[in-house]
């Protein structure tokens, strides 16, 4: 085989495993979407069905509820069926939710469609990392990985520009005397067509997936070598292809997978890395400006038009900054990273609290601090707890796992979720951020002491480490 030969071969690989890692990304999207287009939302379903706070709340967090219970089996049959199938769950209820909340005839359905998103969201978030650290040869696995932390900022974007067009279109046409089904959805209650536009990405998932293959390493652990190694040698090559095989079947032989293998002594360690950094992910500060970031702006003295434009901008910060991590991620690699944007964000967190202490709010430096946290956090935080926690794990029990780490970012979420409004009504903006500034030095702390290198390692030398 000559040069040319054997360039095209790699570029037909690199292709086909971009083309497979875009497509699990669309979970992420799914899941960045789903999570952000309630603030648009919320106002118009609150007087559509006139709730009361109890109810209100209820709302925002149904899709958390449905979140957790998913994350609770998913990682089982993810290690059961396999990493595909469970993915085309997930797409299925995203598209049953977003149609579903576009004909809710009662707040009881709507809530129903709701926890169907957060149903799909908690599988996805569980299972479109892992598929994509399987699938991806080690000296990018790291890069692709972000790529799904990237996809789901790009989602919390889509939705924020998506709510402010939609808007936009209703109050335009909002004098028209048409009176039938798409200005119902569009013009009367756009809080419909907000929802309702999550089937697109819904559907162009599940047709993807159509496409794709099962994660080699998921059909080799179950003793189906031949087909997993023919998946293998379309990402990479015949040489490494075989390698990869020899190391799955050497770390899963006489493994049958089960959660008391969770706490055995052997990976006590990854487990609590992978406990930990989900948790310090939710305290770090991130979800306070994403669901709250028009509130604390306001507090500010900005005018609520400017703060919604300013939450648009830092979405579009968090966006861009997480290239970043995609961008150098297996070339300085995971800890480095880590610990630069983890004591970054601690820093600006501090600083962004200090401007509130002061009253030194009406100027540029509470943005400036804002936007220099989601930079630390994009490029650290966010994106590389997916990557290390679908790295670390067996091979044997990684779903399951996945799903302990998983769950663990999802309650930290809810009780975020539920502090944050709390925290700034008691003691206010200045000591909210002190408090996940804290949090952000605390987890650079933990990542300096613990979390070992693995840029350039496959995963089955990872697991070795912890032998």
């Amino acid at each position: 085989m000559n040069q040319e030969e054997i360039k095209s071969l790699q570029r037909g690989a690199t292709l086909f495993l971009v083309s497979v890692t875009l497509v699990a990304t669309m979970g992420g999207l799914l899941f960045g979407f789903d999570m952000a287009v309630i603030s648009g939302v919320l106002p118009f379903v609150k007087s559509h069905f006139s709730l009361s706070a109890a109810a209100e709340g209820w709302f925002v967090s149904s899709a958390l509820v449905g979140c957790i219970f998913s994350v609770s089996f998913s990682g089982n049959l993810s290690d059961r069926w396999g990493r595909k199938k469970m993915l085309m769950i997930a797409a299925i209820l995203f598209l049953f939710s977003s149609v579903g909340a576009v004909f809710s005839w009662s707040f009881t359905t709507l809530i129903l469609a709701r926890m169907l998103g957060g149903m799909g969201v908690g599988m996805a978030s569980i299972v479109a990392p892992l598929y994509i650290s399987e699938i991806a040869p080690s000296k990018v696995r790291g890069r692709l990985v972000t790529f799904y932390q990237l996809a789901i900022t790009a989602g919390i974007l889509v939705a924020y520009l998506t709510n402010a067009g939609l808007l936009r279109f209703s109050l335009t046409h909002s004098g028209g005397g048409r009176n039938d089904i798409l200005s119902h959805i569009l013009i009367r209650e756009v809080w419909r067509s907000m929802l309702g536009l999550g089937v697109v990405p819904a559907l162009l998932f599940f047709i993807g997936l159509c496409f794709v293959p099962e994660s080699p390493r998921w059909l080799i652990q179950q003793g189906n070598i031949e087909k997993g190694m023919a998946i293998l040698t379309k990402f990479t090559n015949d040489t490494l292809a075989q390698n990869d095989v020899l190391q799955i079947q050497n770390t899963t032989r006489h493994k049958k997978g089960s959660y008391k293998e969770l706490f055995s002594p052997a990976i006590r360690k990854p487990v609590l890395i992978g406990i930990l950094l989900p948790l310090f992910s939710q305290f770090s500060g991130i979800n306070a400006v994403i669901y709250y970031g028009p509130r604390i702006l306001s507090d500010a003295g900005i005018n609520i038009t400017d703060a919604l434009l300013g939450q648009i901008i830092f979405g579009i910060a968090n966006f861009l900054f997480t290239i970043i991590a995609i961008w150098k991620v297996d070339k300085i690699g995971r800890r480095p990273l880590y610990i630069i944007g983890a004591l970054g964000a601690s820093i600006c967190l501090f600083f962004t609290g200090t401007c509130f202490y002061t009253g030194s709010i009406s100027n540029i430096a509470l943005a400036i601090g804002i936007i220099l946290f989601l930079a630390c956090f994009a490029f650290s935080i966010g994106p590389l707890k997916f990557v290390i926690a679908s790295e670390i794990f067996p091979t044997s029990i990684r779903g399951r796992a996945m799903a302990l780490s998983i769950m663990v970012m999802w309650i930290a979420d809810t009780i975020v979720g539920q502090l944050t409004p709390i925290f700034l009504g008691s003691i206010g903006p200045a000591a909210t951020f002190w408090f996940f500034s804290a949090c952000c030095l605390l987890s650079f702390l933990v990542v300096y002491k613990l979390v070992p290198e693995t840029k350039g390692k496959s995963l089955e030398e990872i697991e070795k480490m912890w032998v």
